[in-house]
């Protein structure tokens, strides 16, 4: 049996070549396949192509005629010439990284905007401004607009458990991985302290009629609190093992609808639609099972809780249940891609022709237009170190 990357593959059965990008440009997006011929010499010739989630070496070679950048069509400027060079080389980490920062930014944006609007309209005399079907609304359009703005760049992962997750079964690097986490965990943080200045006014406000009312030491950071929409903490009376629970099940089911649309062959999730259903069972989880307390990402969790504690104090911790809300979605992540694995996954499958042109673009994302077009551009001992590799 022979292992290659598909782009070999699609080489073999196509006769045309490609170079490639940065194989780690785009892991969040999960289209990195391995390939590999079963040949039988029977009457006839027989090719099975299995896909395997995993990295690809760094030269590859993929069909597509003809390559168009957007530098062939709007040429940049001098300026953007000079920051592209160092974009590509010198600080490209830090372009990943401002993704996965902006990423999860506008997820947390989104969710507790709307979540503090709930808490709000509980304790001051507003009118019905949000419910839980909105905000699970909310962090659905958060959860598209993030992957939409970083998977181009980062890969989209915006979650320290699939960060994780990645460097044990798709080779991410650590050293970027911890990258990734602390920058997913400030964007979460940001994020809710911009909303608090934002609603500052109001929120003390609501502060000092629970206090007027003798509540504020029960309910301020309660989920029914105004502390409760940055930090996530325990619904009173709910017990933690029930919490544990609640979280591990409601995560293994978040995280299995993202394997199975991170998975090349699932020919009724293309591309396009990934965002849109990532984003539709994070609203499931929300409007199903956000009561008994629910974090779902540890960025959110920790950056909302930093936040808090920034704002109210070390009161603000969340107690036991804090080491619930944060860790509980990594080991989800790994049971679920074991199980993904063992049960879902099919090697024998095709991958879908949109994928495939996913992966075009991705691999043509790193080829200069100045110095190759198409591959009648190539020289001789180019293709020949491409098709080596």
């Amino acid at each position: 049996m022979v292992i290659c990357h598909p782009c070999r593959a699609i080489e073999d059965l196509t006769g045309h070549t490609e170079q490639s990008a940065d194989p780690w440009q785009y892991i969040g997006s999960g289209i990195f396949v391995a390939v590999s011929h079963s040949f039988r010499t029977n009457k006839k010739e027989e090719a099975i192509l299995n896909v395997a989630l995993v990295p690809p070496p760094t030269h590859c070679t993929m069909s597509s005629p003809v390559i168009v950048h957007l530098s062939d069509i709007q040429p940049p400027s001098g300026t953007r010439i000079v920051w592209e060079k160092y974009r590509h080389t010198s600080v490209h980490w830090f372009a990943e990284c401002f993704a996965e920062f902006v990423g999860v930014f506008i997820y947390t944006y989104a969710g507790v905007g709307s979540q503090i609007l709930y808490i709000l309209q509980g304790i001051l005399p507003l009118e019905d401004l949000s419910s839980v079907f909105q905000v699970g609304c909310a962090y659905a359009a958060g959860v598209l607009f993030a992957v939409a703005i970083a998977l181009p760049v980062s890969g989209g992962l915006l979650s320290p458990g699939i960060t994780i997750c990645a460097c044990f079964t798709r080779g991410l690097p650590p050293l970027k991985a911890v990258r990734y986490i602390i920058v997913q965990i400030l964007g979460a943080y940001v994020a809710c302290l911009v909303i608090y200045v934002q609603y500052r006014d109001m929120i003390v406000t609501a502060e000092e009629v629970l206090q007027a009312a003798g509540q504020y030491d029960a309910v301020i950071f309660t989920p029914r609190g105004p502390a409760g929409a940055f930090g996530l903490y325990l619904t009173p009376g709910v017990n933690l093992g029930r919490a544990f629970l609640n979280e591990f099940v409601t995560d293994l089911a978040l995280t299995m609808v993202i394997w199975s649309c991170l998975d090349p062959t699932n020919m009724l999730v293309p591309p396009f639609a990934i965002p849109f259903v990532i984003g539709l069972i994070y609203a499931v989880a929300v409007w199903g099972f956000s009561l008994p307390g629910l974090a779902a990402n540890t960025a959110r969790d920790v950056g909302g809780r930093l936040a808090a504690m920034t704002i109210w104090g070390t009161k603000a911790n969340g107690g036991k249940y804090a080491a619930i809300a944060a860790l509980t979605n990594i080991p989800a992540t790994f049971v679920t891609a074991v199980l993904y694995e063992m049960f879902f996954a099919d090697y024998a499958r095709v991958v879908s022709s949109a994928h495939l042109e996913l992966i075009r673009s991705h691999r043509n994302h790193a080829r200069t237009p100045n110095r190759v077009q198409n591959d009648s551009q190539l020289d001789s001992a180019e293709k020949d170190k491409i098709s080596d590799g």
